[in-house]
């Protein structure tokens, strides 16, 4: 008597399903503006929410690319990502002292990575930022 034994079978379909939802190099972010507007992006992980936003034309300024030396990228993140963010650098927390509109759930864009936790955030931009420039410039990145 044969014993027959039921097998499954992975196929390259089933694959695809696993490998979209759980092994995706990217993420899916909201960036809302000061008027309200979202803007989607898919964001590769790794790279910070700065760089991010002005590789989609978002209007999030960064006048110290990145050196965390100044507070212009700052973006407010809903309660309960930010709780399970790392927690800011000493060096983050004395910018974002500078931050225009500081609330409990700031960070600096360039200090905070795309990742998985950060699926489908909507990531709010502040309505104003503390720019030194008194003509009005808003630096762009290289």
């Amino acid at each position: 008597m044969a014993l027959w034994r039921a097998t499954r079978v992975f196929t390259p379909a089933r694959a695809s399903l696993f490998s979209r939802s759980y092994c995706s190099d990217t993420v899916n972010l909201i960036y809302v503006n000061p008027d309200g507007s979202e803007v989607p992006v898919k964001a590769k992980k790794g790279e910070n929410l700065l760089k991010i936003a002005h590789q989609n034309e978002i209007d999030l300024e960064g006048a110290c690319e990145c050196s965390l030396a100044c507070s212009t990228c700052h973006i407010i993140l809903p309660e309960e990502i930010y709780d399970q963010l790392e927690e800011p650098t000493d060096e983050e927390y004395d910018m974002l002292d500078l931050a225009f509109g500081l609330t409990e759930t700031s960070r600096l864009g360039c200090q905070v990575e795309a990742q998985d936790v950060l699926e489908g955030v909507r990531i709010q931009l502040p309505t104003a930022t503390r720019n030194m420039a008194v003509d009005g410039f808003k630096p762009k990145p290289h």
